[in-house]
């Protein structure tokens, strides 16, 4: 045989979109969320991000071209989009250093370790966030002021997140009528004047940039509105039942990473169940498991730790839960 056929596991599934024009879309939908940064953190916005990027593109290059010794695939835009996800996952004031050193452990451990794009079990941007966070926990919890720092990038004035201030008020013994006057209002929470990684803080551009992805065909509704909806119902209850101690279910849903994470990072394709049911499961284990790190945990955020925890559930959801094989019979009556 002149050819060699090539054959792979299940899931065979064909269209017309290729890994470059699904990475170019994600890249488009977040073009509002990253305007939104430069006009709210303005120079740090632009040197995180910019470092982000490129420290993942010449990651991955050099992995595939000196350890793994492939074909480079860099033209495919993922890295790209991982520098991207984990630079909105970031302060604006992080020092470089720290930025090279979460992108490399991003794309070589989240990523490359795994074989490359397709084959990583996890968000590579989450992984490398989440041990930035456990390495850098002093600086990624340092969130520069919104507007204020605009022309500041080290030397930013920061403050706490609204979580953050909620968490602290209620440890201390406050109710939440005094602790909503610490905090802006939901108006400013929607559109983003509010301290927080660099695009995770404006929903408004978030929901933006979710209405084109859908328009695209890139994702399913399934996984950020179940997520969401989930969030919003299990924070609603706790509400109801005691107003006193427990944030509002819109707070919850403007403030942190709740749309970031729900429309860009749980829906990655590769990390994210195949089945519209697997989806909701899916986005439900995220939901809950958010929301029990906010309200019961230590962290005033779980967003990133639920996404990574379900990502490991992901296999199994793909084995137990499947389409219906083709050609099956179907029993009527």
């Amino acid at each position: 045989m002149s050819q060699l056929i090539t054959v792979s596991p299940s899931p065979h599934v064909f269209g017309q979109q290729s890994v470059k024009s699904i990475m170019t879309g994600v890249i488009v939908a977040l073009v509002p969320a990253f305007i939104m940064s430069l006009f709210l953190f303005g120079i740090g916005a632009l040197v995180v991000t910019s470092i982000a990027i490129v420290s993942c593109v010449l990651t991955e290059y050099l992995i595939q071209r000196f350890i793994l010794k492939t074909a480079n695939r860099i033209s495919d835009g993922s890295a790209i989009v991982t520098g991207l996800l984990l630079a909105f996952n970031l302060p604006s004031n992080l020092p470089w250093w720290m930025i090279i050193t979460g992108s490399v452990f991003a794309i070589g451990i989240g990523k490359m370790v795994f074989g490359g794009l397709g084959n990583n079990p996890f968000n590579p941007a989450l992984v490398g966030r989440v041990f930035m966070l456990i390495s850098f926990p002093v600086q990624m919890t340092s969130w520069p002021l919104p507007i204020a720092s605009r022309m500041h990038y080290l030397d930013a004035a920061t403050g706490a997140t609204p979580l953050g201030i909620v968490k602290e008020g209620l440890r201390n013994g406050e109710v939440m009528s005094a602790i909503a006057q610490q905090v802006p209002d939901h108006m400013r929470l929607f559109l983003g004047y509010m301290n927080g990684s660099l695009g995770e803080v404006s929903a408004v551009a978030l929901l933006l940039g979710f209405v084109w992805l859908l328009y695209k065909r890139i994702i399913t509704w399934h996984i950020p509105v179940v997520m969401i909806a989930t969030v919003f119902g299990f924070t609603g209850v706790l509400w109801l039942i005691d107003p006193l101690h427990n944030a509002s279910p819109v707070f919850h849903i403007l403030t942190g990473g709740v749309m970031i994470g729900a429309i860009f990072m749980a829906t990655d394709l590769v990390t994210s169940p195949m089945t519209k049911t697997g989806m909701v499961i899916y986005a439900l284990g995220i939901g809950i498991i958010t929301v029990v790190i906010r309200v019961y945990g230590s962290y005033p955020e779980g967003v990133s730790f639920a996404i990574l925890i379900m990502n490991a559930t992901v296999p199994l959801i793909n084995k137990y839960i499947k389409p219906g094989r083709f050609g099956k019979e179907v029993k009527h009556g």
